[in-house]
């Protein structure tokens, strides 16, 4: 049972750090080199990570997508899509793909002179199932040692932490006030029975041992 409990526990914080993890801004530090548009096919089940955003796509099985190349400090090769998330979820509001792609080509360098920017976005990237990160803005830093503190999911992080401990005190209250008691009753009632039955049962085998002895 403690296993079991574990198991479900350790399996529900897996998922809430996973969605967070996906959902929420994360900044790298890059060199855009390139931008480029290319049809892509949307699967069935990959589809959830592509933007929606307007109803039409729904019913598609591929459509032309923006995407950002880009180089990390250490020389790693990193790719960003670029569309919008509309009023959808994940709420970044982002309508302005077009303009970020303008952005994007300014931004353009080469390993001899480079530029470096931050490049908020979020998702993940998977090259097995084609999934790219979605990019939301681009900004100037002054170079690739720049730092980027998180401040959004600082306050995210800390308002939904401060809720699941308000939460938890208020069940650890309600259980110790009103369902512990309960739990005493009823092992009480069960411990009472228990008296009762091992009463009856030795009362009935000292009715049979007086038969043995006649």
């Amino acid at each position: 049972m403690v296993y079991v409990k574990w198991v479900f526990w350790g399996t529900f914080w897996l998922l809430i750090a996973a969605f967070f993890h996906y959902t929420l801004p994360q900044h790298d530090i890059v060199r855009i080199v390139n931008t480029y548009e290319e049809r892509q096919d949307l699967g069935d089940w990959t589809r959830i990570f592509w933007s929606v955003p307007d109803d039409q796509t729904e019913s598609l099985v591929n459509r032309d997508v923006q995407f950002i190349q880009a180089v990390r400090p250490n020389g790693k090769a990193v790719v960003y899509r670029n569309e919008d998330t509309s009023w959808r979820w994940p709420p970044y509001f982002k309508f302005d793909t077009a303009n970020l792609y303008t952005e994007a080509n300014d931004s353009k360098s080469t390993r001899d002179n480079p530029k470096w920017v931050s490049v908020t976005h979020y998702g993940w990237r998977n090259e097995y199932w084609s999934i790219f990160p979605n990019a939301v803005a681009i900004k100037d830093v002054e170079g690739p040692d720049a730092t980027i503190i998180p401040w959004v999911n600082i306050v995210i992080l800390v308002i939904f932490f401060a809720f699941v401990w308000a939460i938890w005190v208020r069940w650890r209250r309600f259980r110790r006030a009103r369902i512990d008691p309960v739990l005493e009753d009823m092992g009480d009632s069960f411990e009472a029975a228990g008296d009762r039955m091992a009463a009856r049962r030795g009362r009935f085998r000292r009715w049979l041992d007086s038969w043995k002895k006649k």
